[in-house]
């Protein structure tokens, strides 16, 4: 205990210094173990955007651009489904429900999805949880809508309020359905996943704002109101794709393989939890290139200390011969300045940790509201701990650098005869 007492009167009356090192250390940890967080939460969250869905159905192209086009809403098809081989697969006894879906027009920016009822019954996310509803309910009317979490927010939509669809992806979109308005009659509670910044609109209301449109553009000439559309047969030609929940999860690759070869059409049917997995492994560089920079970032710390512990060593040398002059062996002046080199990064480790969960308290709303990323704040994990340790050791590690040199001038100085 001698040494430990030693020790901190000697930080001490070096705080200011020993400060900026723990600062620096904790610094690094916060940025270490803040990577680590935001990489397993996005990671998580990756993985929750969809599931309970056995094989999601499309125009035969790519699992990962199906994947991407389907659930995350990003590019477009090559190609849609009709709407027969649609119902021919529908109705295979091994299957328990379908999801229909419809993309191609956009809202202000935010994607436009063609479904149906079912969507809100059979789609899951995050381990299964069911859509709930903020406000309001399905959608009812041909002309309803129901918005994800992040467009009635951002666009500051309440029920009641009217929308117009438009053609395009842009936030402008190229032309707009003004004539046929949708109107809100739900909002989704947050969810975390693309969901959020989608609105929902029926099968029936996407064909009923296109029966006057041909190639991108309305037919001159040729204009039907909102009145006389709701008297047509406004059952789809074709879709995007749909999404398949079977009875039996042990038929989910002999299905797989007859909408593969399936005849009258080429159609694509991917697992979602392989084709995530595949996805996820084309950002690894990008992860490990995150984990890497931190690892640096860490590094930087402690060579600070070191720098530090090097630069007061040659002006601790009359201490140290004080510590000799009272009876201190150079193994002493080794424990002295490794145990010092300890407290510090067991100082800045802790106030690191620290540092951390105050960022994620302040940085959780903003994260979640601006990337639809949700990160959940609780104890350290095993791995979080287990890198809190490794950087502690590392400490140690580059303590004993200037530890040894403290011990080989303390016992130069010692053997020094002095006149």
């Amino acid at each position: 205990m001698p040494l430990l007492s030693l020790s901190l009167m000697s930080l001490r009356n070096r705080w200011i210094t020993g400060s900026l090192t723990v600062f620096a250390i904790a610094v690094s940890v916060t940025l270490l173990l803040g990577v680590e967080k935001v990489r397993t939460e996005a990671k998580a969250s990756f993985a929750n955007t969809i599931s309970g869905t056995d094989l999601i159905v499309g125009a035969r192209s790519g699992a990962i651009q199906l994947l991407l086009y389907s659930v995350f809403r990003i590019g477009n098809a090559t190609n849609n489904i009709s709407w027969e081989s649609y119902r021919d697969i529908a109705g295979l006894p091994q299957v328990a429900w379908t999801i229909p879906l419809s993309l191609g027009d956009a809202h202000r920016g935010y994607r436009v999805l063609g479904t149906n009822r079912d969507y809100f019954r059979h789609y899951r996310f995050a381990n299964k949880r069911r859509l709930a509803f903020s406000a309001g309910g399905p959608f009812e009317d041909l002309f309803d809508a129901v918005l994800g979490a992040d467009v009635a927010k951002a666009l500051g939509y309440e029920l009641g309020d009217a929308i117009v669809v438009a053609h395009g992806l842009g936030r402008a979109g190229f032309s707009k359905h003004d004539d046929k308005p949708f109107r809100v009659a739900g909002i989704l509670a947050k969810t975390g996943t693309p969901v959020d910044r989608t609105v929902h609109v029926s099968l029936e209301g996407i064909e009923a704002i296109h029966v006057d449109w041909r190639g991108g553009a309305r037919v001159p000439g040729k204009g039907v109101t909102a009145d006389e559309v709701r008297r047509m047969n406004l059952e789809p030609k074709a879709f995007t794709a749909f999404l398949v929940g079977l009875k039996s999860r042990l038929s989910v690759f002999a299905l797989q393989r007859h909408v593969n070869e399936y005849r009258d059409e080429p159609l694509l049917a991917v697992l979602p939890g392989v084709a995530l997995q595949e996805l996820w492994g084309l950002m690894g560089t990008a992860e490990t290139a995150l984990t890497a920079i931190s690892a640096f970032v860490v590094v930087t710390g402690l060579l600070g200390m070191l720098t530090m512990l090097l630069a007061t060593l040659n002006e601790r040398r009359r201490e140290m011969a004080i510590l000799r002059s009272v009876g201190a062996r150079p193994v002493h002046v080794f424990g002295l300045f490794v145990i010092e080199a300890t407290i510090l990064t067991a100082l800045g480790t802790v106030f690191g940790l620290a540092l951390l969960y105050v960022s994620l308290l302040i940085a959780q709303p903003i994260v979640d509201t601006r990337f639809g990323l949700y990160i959940t704040i609780g104890l350290p994990t095993a791995r979080d701990l287990l890198v809190l340790g490794l950087v502690v050791g590392a400490g140690v590690l580059v303590g004993a650098v200037p530890a040894y040199r403290a011990y080989r001038q303390s016992l130069a100085d010692g053997m020094m005869v002095r006149t």
